[in-house]
């Protein structure tokens, strides 16, 4: 009986790849957001994705911050907020991740040409 070795690898590296591309580990895609309130990002016609499947980066949502301010006379911290919310319309980059169960979003982009 003789193996044939090259066959086999072959057979096994075509095996791991299938298997990784059907677990869908991570990809890039685009979305649209179509509610703020609810989230709900639609990725197109068959997938909207709903808040709970999203996690939001802070380039895409509100947050408050504290600062240092700085004079002549005085330093002082304070609070501000920075109003980064997704608005009804806008395109999103987002990341799928956990097969496809989370997408994080990561920032407003502009869909490719």
């Amino acid at each position: 009986m003789s193996l044939n070795l090259e066959g086999f690898l072959a057979d096994v590296k075509r095996a791991a790849l299938e298997a990784v591309r059907a677990s869908k580990p991570f990809a890039m895609t685009y979305g649209t957001v179509t509610s703020v309130s609810p989230l709900e990002i639609a990725v197109d016609q068959k997938l909207t994705l709903r808040a709970e499947q999203l996690v939001l980066t802070y380039a895409v949502r509100d947050f408050t911050v504290e600062i240092t301010v700085e004079s002549a006379a005085d330093t002082y911290r304070q609070t501000v907020t920075v109003h980064s919310a997704l608005k009804n319309g806008e395109r999103v980059l987002l990341f799928r991740a956990d097969g496809g169960q989370k997408y994080v979003v990561l920032d407003r982009a502009e869909a490719p040409t």
